[in-house]
């Protein structure tokens, strides 16, 4: 068992300045729990406070039950590894593998035996005579990972390891995690920025915003259900369109979104979900992903100002009305005039809206505010 409990957990710097704020999180054993946010948001800080990189101000950490908060970074069976790489240069990749075993006065047979298994499943058996000055950056990358993987850890952690690659590296890198998480299956905390990594690589993700979390959940739960403005704006590329300047009405007991004077009657679900929240009539943003554009058809209208053909869908930069809105549609399906200039009509479909309050930014169907408090929102199941 590798379970990784996190409770109320701070970080307080000598200038008074808080890094991170109450993060409460329960990593399962075995699961892959990935940190996103934008730089300065807290994630780094709080997974060094899990490898005792950095000291835990208020709060508890828990390792298997066990309380870490003042025991030595080398002695939490935990591995590392760093954006930077933080291999020893005057080594090679065998002897910086090696290191930590030596250090644990392993026996040479048993160093040996487990260097070469790691190197063989990373690929890098051929460089193990080498010094990292020799090799590339994902071959440097792959390296810092084996040095991790020969401890045996409990729990590995990553801080932005990818950052630090060209774009075709990191998703040949990326692609690797995947395969290597799948053969030594232990508990993982990666952090990144990059919410590609996020999306592809944890089963749950922490979205972190100015050292709060703002929303915990599975990628499809963070990208379907965000909890306010910020997980909405930050998950999905390209970004959501918010639409601002529009109501929410109630009337005869039934709920409509307006949009500039078009009015869009929520399904169902959302019906009985602003229902059950007790929600009056407000001013609110609307949010509608790219993708759930419809073009050619609607009330809405939107002047063309940039046209990419990118191939299998096209990505059409509009303004409509004081908005800025981006769609995303197959080429395929088009069917309409979208060169730069025209104006065309749009649409979507209600249940693919989200409905946040204008004045906290929550989202008027998923956020909760019980969760919140504990600063782990997630989503109500509703069966969206």
């Amino acid at each position: 068992m590798s379970e990784v409990v996190i409770k109320n957990l701070k970080k307080i710097y000598d200038n008074k300045v808080t890094a991170v704020h109450d993060v409460n999180l329960h990593i399962k054993d075995k699961e892959f729990i990935v940190l996103v946010g934008p730089s300065g948001c807290g994630k780094s800080t709080t997974l060094r406070m899990v490898a005792g990189l950095e000291e835990i101000s208020e709060g508890d950490l828990l390792i298997d039950d066990k309380r870490c908060n003042d025991v030595a970074a080398k002695d939490r069976d935990i591995a590392m590894v760093f954006q930077s790489y933080a291999l020893y240069p005057h080594m090679s990749v065998y002897q910086n593998m090696a290191f930590a075993l030596k250090l644990k006065k392993t026996p040479k047979d048993e160093i040996d035996k487990k260097v070469r298994e790691v190197a063989e499943i990373l690929d890098i058996t051929r460089f193990l005579e080498r010094k990292p000055k020799a090799l590339s950056g994902g071959q440097r990358q792959r390296v810092a990972i084996g040095r991790a993987m020969v401890r045996d850890p409990k729990v590995f952690l990553m801080d932005e390891p990818l950052s630090n690659l060209d774009a075709k590296l990191r998703n040949q890198m990326r692609a690797e995690i995947i395969k290597l998480r799948k053969r030594i299956n232990t508990t993982f905390m990666y952090v990144t920025h990059d919410q590609t990594e996020a999306m592809t690589l944890g089963d749950r993700i922490v979205i972190m915003k100015d050292g709060y979390v703002n929303q915990i959940g599975t990628p499809q739960e963070v990208f379907a259900k965000p909890v306010n403005l910020f997980v909405a704006g930050f998950i999905g590329m390209p970004v959501m369109n918010f639409f601002d300047e529009c109501k929410l009405l109630l009337e005869d007991g039934v709920y409509y979104a307006e949009i500039r004077g078009v009015r869009f009657k929520p399904d169902d679900f959302q019906q009985r979900a602003l229902k059950e929240n007790g929600q009056q009539p407000c001013d609110i943003i609307v949010g509608i992903r790219p993708q759930h554009i419809l073009v050619g058809e609607g009330e809405l209208e939107a002047k063309i100002e940039v046209s990419e053909m990118l191939g299998t869908e096209a990505n059409l930069h509009t303004m409509s009305g004081n908005d800025e809105v981006v769609m995303v549609i197959p080429t395929m399906d088009l069917n309409v005039d979208v060169s730069m200039g025209q104006t065309i009509r749009f649409t979507t479909q209600p249940r693919l809206m989200q409905f946040f309050d204008k004045e906290s930014g929550n989202n008027l169907i998923w956020y909760d505010p019980v969760s919140a408090e504990a600063n782990a929102p997630v989503c109500k199941e509703y069966g969206f």
